[in-house]
């Protein structure tokens, strides 16, 4: 578990955070896996293959 999930998830479950903003913080905070943990959807990588 990433260091920053418990702090990522109390903000969201708070609703501090959006779900755009939990998913700003994949790679940086959290894992994708842990995004889908925390908002119980699909994490899709928003950036195209270039």
């Amino acid at each position: 578990m990433s260091k920053n999930y418990a702090k990522v998830k109390r903000y969201y479950d708070s609703r501090l955070w959006s779900v755009a903003m939990v998913r700003a913080a994949v790679g940086k905070w959290i894992t994708a896996e842990e995004y889908e943990k925390i908002t119980g959807t699909k994490y899709e990588n928003s950036q195209k293959n270039k």
